[in-house]
């Protein structure tokens, strides 16, 4: 029985964790739980798990957590709040498995912690890997620590990374949808609306990585997590639009053989992956190969997509600009969704804030949190 600590659980990966644990009753039980800011669903989790702690983002939510519970005769429960909290969860003695599933940096000091706890990690925060990810993995690479990737892309790498050695990879390709306006006019790009940019055509996912998908920052950010990931280079990581979004990644051998990973569009597979692994239990999560009638790919357009083409300048120099490209953006897509700037406004407020920062390689994650902090200040200030 493997005891889970989930960071997010109230989000789509956490739920979907949570589906499976639900699914593998004999396989895994939780532990822990972060939930955030919503309290309803925070207060379901809590009824049906009954883990010996949960967390939640203010001490005001858990002061309302705790007596709900109450109310409901439950004991036993220990209710936390902020980033300690999330960390207690992170770390707690009896999680045998963490995955850390928050979105954006506000997850980085919690999945450090479990590393550092020496507890396996599911990875599903990308940030967290691009804003440091030279320092979580020096630490998993010490501690003889596994991060496995839970995003659909990098858990398509890992599985077709196991049939060869590192000096035999050659290209690492992601796979991208394209998101709505692959086809779009660009002199349209200006008039595109929150709403339409939310409509993805593959992935049911949240606000932000779905504006991401419309810019294509979020394959961006994938390529510097897949560099840290799988030590390789920006230049051995690319990028192909595939429509189907069948195809999650392909790894390219030194000696011409090219591995795919299909499977169906349910991230609850990437994550069975990552919480059985190195096993594959047997699941429903099965594809239909009748129904695959063709594959389409192509190059990416660095013209229509900008956000890639800063993603790559980012990932070439690594540390602060890594941290300021993902900030940046956060403070960007945030302006966008409120109707503060047009589309083409998120990309522009993302290479002022690169041309502003220096290059510097922050050696602790206090330095990380500081240059974020500086990168958000910087975008927020030109948005003023």
């Amino acid at each position: 029985m493997k005891k889970l600590a989930i960071l997010g659980s109230t989000g789509s990966i956490g739920r979907s964790t949570l589906s499976i644990a639900e699914q593998f009753p004999e396989r895994y039980s939780i532990a822990a739980l972060a939930a955030g800011r919503n309290l309803d669903e925070a207060l379901a989790q809590a009824l049906r798990w009954r883990p010996k702690i949960v967390s939640m983002a203010t001490e005001e939510l858990a002061r309302q957590l705790t007596a709900r519970l109450c109310q409901a005769g439950v004991t036993g429960v220990e209710v936390v709040h902020g980033t300690p909290g999330t960390v207690a969860c992170s770390t707690l003695p009896e999680a045998d498995f963490v995955v850390s599933a928050i979105v954006g940096v506000a997850g980085l000091e919690a999945t450090h912690a479990a590393i550092l706890a020496g507890k396996p990690v599911g990875l599903a925060n990308k940030e967290c890997m691009v804003a440091a990810g030279e320092i979580l993995t020096q630490a998993a690479r010490a501690r003889n620590v596994p991060i496995l990737p839970i995003d659909s892309e990098h858990n398509a790498v890992h599985q077709c990374l196991r049939v060869g050695a590192h000096n035999e990879v050659k290209t690492i390709w992601l796979t991208a949808s394209g998101g709505p306006f692959r086809k779009l006019p660009l002199e349209e790009f200006a008039r595109i609306t929150p709403e339409q940019a939310l409509k993805h055509p593959t992935w049911v996912m949240g606000r932000r990585i779905t504006i991401d998908s419309a810019t294509m920052l979020n394959k961006g950010l994938e390529v510097i997590e897949a560099c840290r990931l799988f030590s390789v280079t920006p230049a051995q990581v690319r990028v192909l639009v595939h429509p189907q979004s069948t195809v999650h990644s392909l790894v390219e051998y030194v000696d011409g053989s090219i591995l795919a990973q299909i499977s169906v569009t349910d991230m609850r597979l990437p994550i069975l992956y990552a919480l059985a692994y190195p096993e594959r239990p047997a699941s429903s999560l099965t594809f239909d190969l009748a129904a695959l009638r063709h594959l389409d790919f192509e190059e990416p357009d660095f013209a229509r997509f900008p956000c890639l083409r800063l993603a790559y300048e980012a990932a070439e120099k690594g540390g602060a600009h890594a941290i300021a490209l993902n900030a940046a953006d956060e403070v960007a897509v945030e302006a966008f969704l409120e109707g503060r700037i047009p589309f083409p406004g998120i990309p522009r407020t993302i290479e002022r804030v690169l041309a502003s920062t220096p290059e510097a390689h922050p050696a602790n994650l206090a330095e990380v949190l500081a240059s974020d902090r500086e990168a958000r200040r910087m975008a927020h200030a030109l948005l003023a």
